[in-house]
């Protein structure tokens, strides 16, 4: 769908530049997701994996793979590539489908819609998950159960609900202190 660089604003390594590869196709199907855009996978021009990995630029370290839903498609040859480019790789998924791919830093944020494979629930570095009602904390207990115990877990407030979530996320997290809060810095610094 698009590639850019620019500053990865949440989870684990928020803060950092970032090189971010977004790929077209998704049928999770959030009604909050943000990249809606990216959902039909026939509207984005296909590029080559070689033309992506060389428009990373050389100054940066970080390249997030994200989407849509990234792990729809075989992911070995991009992070071959990109690995072989000496870039630290991160993938950001719904882990809903197969894991492919050589990652350094596996972000996963499932979906109730969609649930994660057991393969991704046990790679997984970081649980990302989005609270939009008070169902969410339950959801994510639920899914702290299946991932290692080396696995980061942090919650993050759906962006139109975060006044209404906070206080809530705040609570939890003071109850429940594994946890960490992840927030959308990109979007309070207007960073694309």
């Amino acid at each position: 769908m698009e590639a850019f660089q620019t500053i990865q604003g949440e989870g684990n390594h928020q803060g950092k530049a970032a090189y971010f590869i977004r790929l077209g196709g998704c049928d999770v199907g959030c009604h909050w997701c943000d990249v809606k855009q990216s959902w039909d996978v026939h509207s984005h021009r296909p590029m080559r994996v070689e033309k992506i990995v060389q428009s990373i630029s050389k100054k940066i370290d970080l390249v997030v793979v994200t989407g849509g839903e990234p792990l729809m498609w075989n992911l070995d040859h991009l992070t071959h590539l990109i690995k072989k480019a000496g870039k630290f790789t991160h993938l950001e998924t719904s882990g809903a489908y197969g894991v492919s791919g050589q990652w350094d830093w596996f972000c996963l944020s499932p979906k109730k819609r969609k649930l994660p494979s057991r393969q991704a629930y046990n790679q997984a570095d970081e649980l990302k998950v989005i609270v939009y009602n008070r169902s969410d904390f339950q959801f994510a207990a639920q899914q702290s159960q299946k991932v290692l115990s080396s696995c980061k877990l942090y919650l993050q407030p759906e962006w139109g609900k975060r006044k209404q979530m906070m206080p809530q996320i705040v609570d939890f997290i003071k109850k429940n202190p594994h946890w960490r809060i992840s927030l959308q810095t990109h979007k309070y610094m207007h960073i694309p």
